[in-house]
């Protein structure tokens, strides 16, 4: 598998981030060209990975920031 240029992290193949799969309208299984209805988590030999398809992860809800914890 080849890594990702944007981040240098690699994922593991799945067919919901595949060029060549749509997420069908239950959310459960992929519409794929080549396979046909799939598990969202199953992959194949055509596998190419697309970059838009990976919904990013949320970041993290920071604590309140007191002055108090700046001072010396």
């Amino acid at each position: 598998m080849k890594k990702n240029v944007l981040n240098k992290k690699t994922y593991p193949p799945k067919c919901e981030y595949c060029q060549k799969g749509k997420v069908s309208p239950d959310g459960e299984t992929v519409l794929c060209k080549k396979k046909g209805i799939v598990e969202r988590d199953f992959s194949c030999r055509s596998y190419k990975y697309d970059v838009l398809k990976r919904k990013p992860l949320r970041r993290p809800v920071l604590e309140d920031i007191n002055p108090q914890d700046f001072e010396i």
